[in-house]
């Protein structure tokens, strides 16, 4: 077996899986082997979680920048291609910037935006305004969302383990199956917000830290 089919084979899929299977695949498996799902005092499941989650994170990038460079040299052939034939110089062209895995999106403005499904785990979007966007099924695990407005936003089932959320705006928004298990909620904003259904509490807050944030009934909690 090549290293690369190990690598789609890590994330149970096929060889020649799409960029979309990928994500979708590393999003599904984390979800199940994360270690805060498991229980704590089975130090045997928690190491192998632990391995688990490094494979996964390796596969998923190495797929990733494998089909970057792929996606990069196809770029360079049709450039060349399109080139014109002529004896005079052309000017140097620099348009072409590559693609930035990471991007730094703090500050940015999603009002509204449908970012529903994407993977946003690990990216900076500190005092974004996400306000009213739809941010289900989303991956942000470890994302950076601190002071970042996310009043009214649909979250229903987002991914936030491990978030930064400190300060952040969560007035009226829909928190109903969102796992916020080891997020930072200190100092949040969450007036308003749904997260239960009757009596019933639909969000998961396994160690979160909820530090000096407003509860949805205006209590802040100790």
């Amino acid at each position: 077996m090549s290293e690369l089919e190990r690598y789609y084979r890590v994330l149970e899929l096929e060889p020649g899986a799409t960029l979309e299977e990928v994500n979708q695949a590393y999003k599904d498996l984390v979800f199940v082997w994360h270690p805060d799902r498991l229980p704590k005092e089975n130090q045997r499941l928690q190491q192998k979680a632990q391995e688990k989650l490094k494979a996964f994170n390796e596969a998923r990038d190495k797929l990733r920048s494998l089909r970057d460079k792929s996606q990069t040299a196809n770029n360079s052939k049709l450039t060349q291609q399109k080139k014109p034939s002529s004896s005079y110089n052309q000017p140097p062209q620099t348009n072409y910037q590559p693609p930035n895995q990471n991007p730094d999106l703090s500050g940015k403005d999603f009002s509204r935006a449908n970012l529903s499904n994407r993977d946003l785990s690990g990216r900076n979007l500190s005092y974004a305004n996400l306000s009213g966007s739809n941010l289900s099924d989303t991956f942000m695990h470890k994302v950076n969302l601190r002071g970042a407005d996310l009043s009214e936003a649909n979250l229903f089932r987002a991914n936030l383990l491990l978030a930064d959320l400190r300060e952040a705006n969560l007035r009226s928004a829909n928190l109903i199956g969102a796992d916020l298990s080891g997020a930072d909620l200190r100092g949040a904003d969450l007036t308003g917000a749904r997260i239960r259904s009757g009596d019933r509490l639909l969000v998961k807050l396994i160690g979160a830290n909820l530090a000096g944030a407003i509860m949805p009934d205006g209590a802040i909690h100790r």
